[in-house]
């Protein structure tokens, strides 16, 4: 009885430290994934439906306008390099869209690194974390936001985020691991860690 007691206790131990190290992995690959995703952020000036619509035609309207510039980008550093580049750009066509609906809201346009939740692309699920971003700011922007990811460039695709391109799904299988890519795909504990599991398991039965 003893020597059961003693076994169960061990496998507790050892089931909380893979818990624990698949903690660790899991923060591993979302500060991988933060370091090679750059967002895409537009914050309304209010909540009013007026101000939610107007966010999303500035959304649109800045998605057309960067779609060219991104096609051939496959390095983070260039996806940087243009988006910084064209912050004129994207504060001067954000500021058109809103003029031509009537209003005189100011509108800023920055790179700059800001906390985002999760979020879903077909089979993806990008973790929530600190991530560099594009951010565009109308009015107050004490409205509710948009965002998505630029780089790869998943938003340019499909505003449903229900596929991701071949290409996109290249760009990020160049960027990541085969199993953070993995990890990313399916949100499931990593082959190598539940290996590592039944070994111990298997070695305290011996």
């Amino acid at each position: 009885m003893n020597r059961k007691v003693s076994a169960v206790l061990i496998i507790l131990l050892v089931l909380t430290y893979m818990i624990q190290l698949n903690g660790a992995y899991q923060k591993k690959v979302r500060d991988k994934v933060a370091e090679n995703i750059i967002r895409f952020h537009v914050i309304a000036n209010s909540d009013s439906n007026e101000d939610q619509f107007l966010k999303y035609r500035v959304k649109d309207a800045l998605i057309d306008t960067l779609y060219p510039y991104f096609e051939n980008v496959d390095r983070i550093d260039d996806a940087r390099a243009v988006l910084k580049d064209k912050l004129p750009l994207i504060e001067d066509v954000a500021s058109q869209v809103i003029k031509s609906y009537g209003y005189t809201y100011p509108v800023s346009a920055s790179f700059t690194t800001c906390y985002f939740p999760m979020k879903v692309y077909g089979d993806y699920t990008f973790p929530p974390g600190n991530y560099e971003a594009l951010q565009v700011r109308i009015g107050k922007a004490k409205g509710k936001n948009w965002w998505c990811v630029m780089f790869p460039p998943l938003c340019f695709v499909d505003e449903t985020y229900s596929i991701v391109s071949e290409n996109s799904e290249e760009k990020l299988k160049y960027l990541l691991t085969d199993e953070e890519l993995d990890l990313l795909k399916t949100q499931k504990v990593p082959v190598k860690i539940k290996f590592k599991f039944f070994k111990y398991i298997k070695e305290l039965f011996k």
